[in-house]
């Protein structure tokens, strides 16, 4: 069966780093697209960034745009987040998604599998 798996979550203070990693198996991981959500308590989940199945063409929310970067490794079955300059409202549970998309999607519902999620939480 398809299993997403998420790491690299944790506390960080604001300013600092994380790296999330989404290894794959289960599935052709590079005829999927990927992208990665979050959702914060209380908020609906929502967009943070996506890659081509091939790489090279990306999209990033705009709260996110310049401090994060996705990527992703089609020989490791892996998708990354590299987050930079954090702030407390990144706050929340993040999420990688496979999608059959030949572009990018920025929509949840473009997405057919899902991760548990990887906690990621940035102090003040």
């Amino acid at each position: 069966q398809v299993q997403l798996v998420e790491s690299g979550g944790g506390l960080v203070q604001a300013g600092g780093s994380l790296r999330l990693s989404c290894a794959a198996s289960g599935l052709t991981f590079s005829a999927y697209a990927m992208g990665w959500f979050r959702q914060a308590p209380g908020k609906e989940r929502e967009f943070v960034a996506a890659i081509r199945r091939s790489g090279g063409i990306t999209s990033y929310a705009d709260s996110v745009k310049g401090r994060f970067t996705i990527s992703r490794d089609n020989a490791k079955n892996t998708v990354y987040l590299q987050m930079n300059s954090l702030k407390p409202e990144d706050t929340a549970v993040y999420y990688c998604a496979a999608s059959l998309t030949s572009g990018v999607a920025i929509t949840a519902q473009a997405y057919g599998y899902w991760g548990q999620g990887t906690q990621v939480t940035v102090s003040s």
